[in-house]
């Protein structure tokens, strides 16, 4: 699970991120050399950052490569810390499969109602159900961290404060 999980979702945001940095190149490059910007290339921007962002979010996670407040680590015993592990992540998981599902709610109302965007008439539902769907699976993963934790990180490595 976890290798589909890492091709999936880094399949799903590094072809997003690609197409993001080639539309920027063509844009600039059309502004610069034929005095044409492409059209909606704004909204095809921020749409492809949310499939980056929450496309990402379960890599992420699985990987404990959140930022990190640990200056309290130090001090306080091994099962205390298991403990808060387990309760932050259950916590961030609830909370994350409940917005995920807010999302997939969100996203059945943008198709009933036609929501697109204003300038190219992109369909907002499909990537509003894609956000509910990558923050369901991230909330799974932080169920699943809360049995097998992810393996720290080596000094140096994270963003650990």
């Amino acid at each position: 699970m976890k290798k589909f999980l890492e091709m999936a979702c880094g399949l799903l945001s590094g072809t997003a991120l690609f197409a993001i940095m080639a539309l920027t190149f063509f844009d600039v490059g059309g502004r610069k050399i034929l005095s044409q910007s492409i059209p909606g290339s704004l909204e095809l921007t921020e749409l492809l950052m949310v499939v980056v962002i929450f496309g990402a979010l379960p890599l992420v996670s699985q990987r404990g490569e959140h930022v990190v407040f640990d200056s309290l680590d130090s001090v306080l015993p091994e099962d205390v810390r298991r403990a808060q592990g387990i309760i932050v992540h259950f916590l961030i998981g609830a909370a994350l499969v409940a917005l995920g599902y807010l999302m997939f709610k969100t996203g059945q109302q943008f198709a009933i109602n036609g929501d697109n965007t204003a300038q190219l008439k992109i369909d907002k539902a499909p990537f509003i159900y894609g956000m509910g769907v990558l923050s369901a699976v991230t909330g799974l993963v932080h169920f699943g961290l809360m049995y097998n934790p992810a393996p720290e990180l080596a000094e140096g490595e994270g963003a650990a404060l």
